[in-house]
């Protein structure tokens, strides 16, 4: 029976007798709208409803600041502190209720999974083994899983979201602006991202702990493949999609690097079952980038059947503009990519809040030359390859320059007028926060990159058109218009 026999309808009449459509299910608003904005609703699978009802694009909407709430029992809280302190359940989720509110409308999960995320920045939001009413707490990176439980429901299509604290990023905007101008430029396999107030209530306590801003990221897995073929950009959702660490240079046919365990260099996170096939696949990929000359037009063929070139080259020419270098170029490390059944591969882009200023000791993020962000060799195998096809390269510089010039991508006109915005959009809801003073945080916004990098002048906002982001306060934006113009 569909679940439209559980969805009860309410016309409910305010003190100012305007009438309010709710719909509710299992006790609980999932949607809310004042009738006289209402057409015609059409309902069967709920999830159907979702991605009928409103998409992606209105769910991580960058105009509007939504809150999240995440409620948890006392019991099931306290097994998520446990869980943090041992190895093998660090990454477990316990059973929770999602709230997810923008404007007059609250959407509403029953039983979804949560867990903690983060490798350097893993940490426990709340400093303290078992939960205190007085405990303190700090902001900590967070998984929901809407299908962990088998009563639960995607959300929007989707299955997962990440929920991340700005960690080192004072300015709270590095993490958004890549993926945004990512997709502003095609880069459809980019993650969704949106601005969110994040809180959790633990069953007992007087009110939900307010954890701050955070960035609300769409989770590269099933939902991305739904969505993404819905979208007519990949045909078919049953390929094999990889999560990739440090040293996944795609030159390597070792198995023994390929799995199904978090860390590995290359983790299988869709057809588990069947990871030797998996392995075969990316094997033949690996083999087939290093069968042909560079530069030749055997090489062209294969690439144009094997790789969704164009979709590479934009992620590249955006990936460099925000100076971005723990990805696949400079540290082969955080990024997905995906087979279709074709066995043609699509690049994903991932984890970017390390950019626009904030780098290590692999180059200056501002001056570096673009065309060779990172190595050209045997050790960036898909870079080298394409590269060496002279078409692919100059279409590569072009993208790079219309990047740093359009007004709606990243001029530096426009990449300071969108970040103003949402600095005007976050910042009441920043001061009040319950987040500890740490390295990490501060309580209102900075101007300035992660404190651990090695080019701290570098200024989003203001600083000078002329300099390398050392030894004066530098405008990271101005500085890399002119490195890219200078191509």
């Amino acid at each position: 029976m569909r679940r439209l026999l559980n969805i009860i309808f309410a016309i409910i009449f305010s003190a100012s007798a305007f009438a309010q459509l709710q719909v509710w299910k299992g006790g609980k608003v999932i949607y809310q709208k004042p009738v006289a904005e209402v057409d015609s609703m059409t309902f069967g699978d709920n999830n159907q409803y979702d991605d009928q009802m409103r998409n992606l694009d209105y769910l991580f909407d960058l105009d509007v600041l939504a809150e999240v709430k995440i409620s948890v029992t006392l019991k099931d809280w306290n097994q998520f502190l446990e869980n943090i302190y041992v190895l093998e359940l660090k990454d477990a989720y316990v059973p929770a209720q999602f709230d997810f509110t923008k404007g007059t409308e609250t959407w509403h999960r029953d039983s979804v999974g949560l867990r903690p995320r983060g490798n350097t920045s893993f940490r426990c939001a709340e400093l303290s083994d078992v939960h205190q009413k007085n405990s303190s707490w700090q902001p900590a990176h967070f998984g929901v899983k809407f299908t962990e439980y088998a009563s639960g429901e995607r959300f929007f299509g989707m299955d997962r979201i990440i929920f991340k604290f700005f960690k080192d990023d004072h300015a709270f905007c590095r993490e958004v602006f890549c993926y945004d101008l990512f997709r502003r430029f095609g880069v459809w396999s980019a993650p969704h991202v949106s601005y969110c107030r994040f809180s959790i209530y633990v069953e007992g306590d007087s009110k939900p702990v307010y954890l701050g801003v955070y960035a609300m990221i769409e989770n590269p897995r099933n939902g991305w493949l739904d969505d993404r073929q819905k979208d007519g950009y990949i045909p078919d959702t049953n390929g094999n999609m990889w999560k990739c660490a440090i040293n996944a240079e795609l030159n390597n046919t070792d198995k023994s690097l390929m799995g199904l365990t978090d860390g590995i260099t290359y983790e299988l996170k869709t057809n588990k079952t069947a990871l030797a096939s998996a392995q075969n696949e990316l094997c033949d990929f690996i083999n087939g980038l290093k069968k042909y000359s560079d530069g030749s037009n055997n090489l062209k063929q294969w690439l144009e059947t094997n790789v969704d070139v164009d979709l590479l080259l934009r992620e590249m020419a955006v990936n460099v503009a925000v100076g971005g270098w723990d990805e696949y170029w400079v540290l082969c490390n955080n990024y997905f990519f995906y087979f279709d059944s074709n066995h043609k591969f699509y690049y994903i882009p991932f984890d970017y809040d390390n950019t626009l200023g904030t780098c290590n000791q692999s180059g200056n993020p501002g001056t570096q030359n673009p065309l060779y962000w990172g190595s050209r060799g045997e050790d960036r195998m898909l870079i080298k390859k394409v590269l060496s096809i002279k078409e692919y390269e100059d279409r590569y510089k072009a993208y790079l320059k219309e990047i740093v010039s359009d007004d709606e991508l990243m001029s530096p006109d426009g990449a300071i007028a969108r970040i103003k915005k949402w600095h005007a959009m976050i910042s009441p809801y920043i001061a009040n926060d319950t987040r500890t003073d740490d390295y990490m945080t501060t309580h209102y916004i900075e101007d300035v990159p992660g404190y651990w990098g090695w080019y701290g002048n570098y200024r989003l906002l203001s600083g000078a058109e002329n300099g390398d982001g050392q030894n004066k306060e530098t405008n990271f934006f101005k500085v890399k218009k002119k490195s890219i113009d200078a191509l």
